[in-house]
């Protein structure tokens, strides 16, 4: 997770973002530890918390880099970087915070009743307005996704909007930003 930042590829950064989010999904659904250390593929020393009640996920991983932590849950509190708010309305799923000595990234996981191209015109309006070029603006079947990158600073966005049976429409936010420096 931390060589993914030191590279300073959008893709890659954001790439992290997702298989860090999906491990600490995979954490919680081990069962029966609520607590562990490993090592990493590089070396790095990585410690995971998870909290029976809520299902929250934290995990801490020191390596070479600096020190990287996540949180995942539902009641993870939602920080999105300025000019974004979630979807008006909408229930949260999971969020899922990484902070990198590089950088931060947010992966939030919703459900609304309103239509998948509601959703992505609300985040597109907010992506232009925070400076974010739209690079990635696609339709397969009942799902929309826009994708882009602020050039000023790199960092970068994805939004997937879902429709589903019923009235129901899951989203998911991405958003990774570098810090200054």
């Amino acid at each position: 997770m931390l060589a993914a930042g030191r590279e300073g590829d959008s893709g890659m950064r954001r790439l992290a973002l997702v298989l860090a989010g999906g491990a600490a999904v995979g954490l919680a659904g081990c069962g029966s530890e609520t607590s562990g250390e490993f090592t990493t593929e590089d070396g790095g020393n990585a410690e995971y918390t998870i909290d029976k009640d809520s299902g929250e996920t934290s995990m801490t991983i020191k390596g070479e880099d600096g020190t990287a932590t996540l949180r995942s849950g539902a009641d993870v509190p939602i920080s999105l970087p300025d000019g974004f708010s979630l979807y008006p309305g909408a229930r949260v799923i999971t969020n899922t915070v990484v902070d990198q000595p590089d950088g931060k990234g947010t992966m939030v996981m919703f459900e609304t009743t309103e239509a998948a191209d509601e959703v992505i015109a609300h985040f597109r309006e907010q992506a232009r307005q925070a400076g974010f070029d739209i690079q990635i603006d696609a339709k397969m079947g009942e799902s929309l996704m826009i994708g882009g990158e602020r050039k000023t600073d790199g960092a970068t966005l994805s939004v997937t909007a879902n429709a589903n049976a019923g009235d129901a429409t899951t989203g998911q936010l991405i958003i990774g930003t570098k810090k200054p420096g």
